[in-house]
């Protein structure tokens, strides 16, 4: 007997998802415990697995498609229900044979029957997903004329895509007069072959989600940004003193990320609105300090937390940083490590960035941005010398935080950073 594939809970929160790819093919053998499908939420990306040994036997749900908590997406046979290897329905086989011998090249032609029995529509439509219908409706395109390359004949967005793109090739003009030349014309230069020089990836459903949250915390708060700079020359020579015998005695690499977490949560302590929430009329005020860390992976910006982070030492801060950001880059973030977060670290830095306006995480209201460490000229005393320098941003909801506290807080950092020993009191 059949068993259906229903999208599990989701998470808090979450209510929908979209289906990223299929681990597993109509009529491939499944065992229970076997990952079926990798849906895509806002935040993580996960995998159902099968329930029961058998065979995949109908997919409902296409890549790219919309699901909704407990929706169907699927069923899942036993080893002789798949739908690819079975016999039509005896009344499919009679309604076959009962058809005139002139409507069967036709029928063939439009896709004639699915392999599972039910008939196709002539036009097409039968073999296609309701989005990928959708797609083909809005750029006019006939799905009778599209060979489909999925199982059993099923149209996917990429055989719509590419009929689409096909149409969309300017044709050769025609010439009006005769080659001056011997042999075969050639043709006229065009943009012929551009089409052939792009290729149309789909968006994942986190990147489309950052893409609005970035939009939307520009387009709601009255985001601006200070700078200031940091001598980074005592924490350079205390990791230089101090790293090998950290990690030989905690097992973690000390490196600047847990300099700039407790120089920022010593900062927050100092002035409490930056590390606040701005809800209608009132001002949230939070007295714990979750950092979250922002994490580049290959579908964009995901920044897990560092919960009760004022109660860790520097070796807890960076294995946590350490291990989240494996996670990340793993694709097994959880939606409780992303959950919630205070205030937000970024570091450009390690991709090379000098100096950048970093954008705030919502419903933060500051965020902070580091960067690249330079060797630069400065003057100390009256002499120029040439010191470890790194630009910090801080960028900051003007709704909540006054220009003169933005300052005086990224002052603070950098006061906490320029005396590293400074943050074991503040820790």
């Amino acid at each position: 007997m059949a068993a259906e594939i229903h999208v599990p809970e989701l998470g808090e929160s979450v209510a929908d998802a979209t289906v990223g790819r299929w681990l597993k093919q109509e009529g491939e053998a499944v065992k229970s415990g076997d990952p079926l499908v990798e849906l895509e939420t806002d935040k993580i990306n996960f995998e159902v697995e099968a329930e029961q040994d058998g065979v995949l036997q109908s997919i409902s749900k296409d890549e790219g498609e919309t699901v909704n908590v407990g929706e169907v997406i699927g069923t899942i046979g036993e080893g002789g229900e798949a739908g690819d290897g079975a016999a039509p329905e005896p009344q499919a086989e009679e309604e076959r044979e009962e058809r005139p011998q002139a409507e069967q090249p036709e029928a063939e032609e439009t896709g004639g029957e699915e392999q599972d029995g039910h008939r196709e529509v002539e036009d097409g439509a039968g073999r296609a997903s309701p989005s990928v219908r959708k797609l083909a409706q809005e750029y006019e395109v006939d799905l009778a004329e599209v060979t489909g390359s999925g199982s059993g004949g099923r149209i996917t967005r990429d055989d719509v895509e590419r009929l689409i793109r096909e149409q969309s090739r300017p044709a050769a003009p025609e010439r009006t007069e005769e080659p001056e030349h011997d042999g075969e014309a050639q043709p006229a230069p065009s943009a012929d072959g551009r089409a052939e020089l792009e290729e149309r990836v789909r968006v994942s459903r986190r990147r489309q989600t950052i893409a609005q949250r970035l939009v939307e915390s520009q387009q709601t708060t009255a985001m601006l940004t200070t700078f200031n700079e940091v001598d980074m020359s005592a924490v350079m020579e205390l990791r230089k003193r101090r790293k090998e015998s950290f990690q030989e005695r905690t097992g973690a690499r000390l490196g600047f990320m847990s300099f700039f977490t407790k120089a920022a949560i010593g900062a927050l302590k100092a002035f409490p609105k930056v590390n606040a929430e701005l809800q209608g009329s009132e001002l949230l005020l939070k007295k714990y300090y979750d950092i979250g860390v922002a994490v580049s992976t290959d579908e964009g910006l995901v920044v897990p937390v560092i919960r009760d982070a004022d109660h860790k030492n520097f070796a807890e801060i960076e294995q946590g940083i350490a291990d989240l950001a494996t996670k990340a880059r793993e694709g097994k973030l959880t939606l409780e490590d992303l959950r919630g977060g205070t205030f937000t670290i970024t570091n450009g830095g390690i991709f090379g960035s000098l100096v950048s306006t970093p954008i705030l995480t919502l419903p933060q209201v500051a965020i902070l941005g580091m960067h690249k460490i330079q060797e630069r000229p400065v003057a100390i005393e009256g002499e120029v010398v040439v010191r470890p320098m790194m630009y910090l941003a801080l960028s900051y909801d003007h709704r909540v935080i006054d220009g003169a506290e933005a300052v005086s807080f990224l002052v603070r950092i950098k006061e906490l950073v320029e005396d590293p020993e400074s943050l074991l009191l503040e820790g």
